[in-house]
């Protein structure tokens, strides 16, 4: 594409054109500025509101992956791709998943995380390779992630994942995009114009963060890896988190710190077979089988064992 098309291209994408109420921007104060981004950061989560409908279909059938033993796959270019990846390695900790259930791929590789890469998120048989080196297949999903909704290497990315059958989602923050035609689940969060004209780490990356923690998030909610509102399959791998699932289980059982502790240790640091120990009064080997039963999920197996 030529700059003149490109040129064209952008001038007609939301996300690029300029915002009547900061035009002023630079004659401003201080306090002023902060006032004026307060209120366009008050437009996303309205925007991801109207999105709704469709980021539950994309959960749902993320959910249908994860149980047909597929992976969430997310992909994108510059402040995309690194939220992806944000998003992704949180999930390990948090949920205790295996490291390659949700993997990010960014355009340019590990080193496009800290310095831009030229070029990289123009390359669209770098995105067909780099879902190849990880084994990429119908059973897995992948987000691929693009502010503009128009970059090279996320659409390849789509229509290499759609060649193969496997199901698709795109978040973006324009209407009628590119990648929301490549995808089986269109997700656009209609943001506006940034602040700063062009300067989609802003509203634009905000609103993608939001949507890529409800993915995740819910999708992780829906296949057992939560108790109420608590992250019972945390990994207590530091002493922060150690801590957080000796608190997660004196607040899901409301016993003392040394009930919960002594539990722990003898569910190897597994918060959730400790608090179905306590809740349940069986030991280690009987609250796993009856998790195993139920499929990992907590309340299920809490309800079976009292029925």
């Amino acid at each position: 594409m030529n700059n003149n098309s490109l040129i064209n291209e952008l001038n007609t994408i939301l996300s690029e054109t300029r915002n009547p109420d900061t035009m002023n921007i630079d004659l401003l104060s201080t306090d002023a500025i902060l006032q004026k981004i307060n209120n366009e950061d008050q437009k996303v989560a309205l925007a991801v509101r109207s999105s709704l409908p469709q980021i539950a279909i994309a959960v749902d059938t993320i959910v249908e992956s994860f149980k047909n033993k597929g992976r969430l796959i997310y992909i994108g270019a510059g402040t995309s791709g690194r939220l992806g990846i944000l998003d992704a390695v949180e999930c390990i900790p948090t949920f205790s998943v295996a490291k390659d259930m949700v993997i990010a791929l960014i355009a340019g590789g590990e080193k496009a995380i800290k310095v831009a890469v030229e070029g990289s998120e123009d390359d669209q048989s770098a995105a067909i390779e780099d879902l190849k080196n990880i084994n990429f297949n119908n059973k897995d999903v992948l987000v691929g992630i693009a502010a503009s909704g128009r970059t090279p290497y996320v659409i390849s990315a789509l229509k290499y994942a759609k060649g193969l059958g496997a199901k698709t989602v795109a978040v973006s923050c324009n209407p009628n995009s590119p990648i929301g035609q490549q995808a089986n689940v269109d997700i656009c969060a209609a943001v506006g114009p940034e602040v700063l004209t062009g300067s989609t780490r802003m509203k634009s990356g905000t609103a993608q963060k939001l949507i890529l923690n409800m993915l995740s998030t819910v999708s992780m909610i829906k296949i057992g890896k939560t108790y109420q509102n608590l992250m019972v399959d945390v990994n207590a791998s530091n002493n922060k988190l150690y801590a957080r699932a000796v608190l997660i289980v004196m607040q899901a059982t409301e016993c003392d710190e040394q009930t919960a502790s002594n539990a722990l240790t003898a569910a190897n640091n597994e918060a959730k077979v400790a608090i179905m120990m306590i809740l349940t009064g069986t030991d280690v080997q009987e609250a796993k089988s009856l998790l195993q039963q139920n499929k990992g999920f907590l309340r299920k197996a809490i309800d079976a064992q009292s029925s």
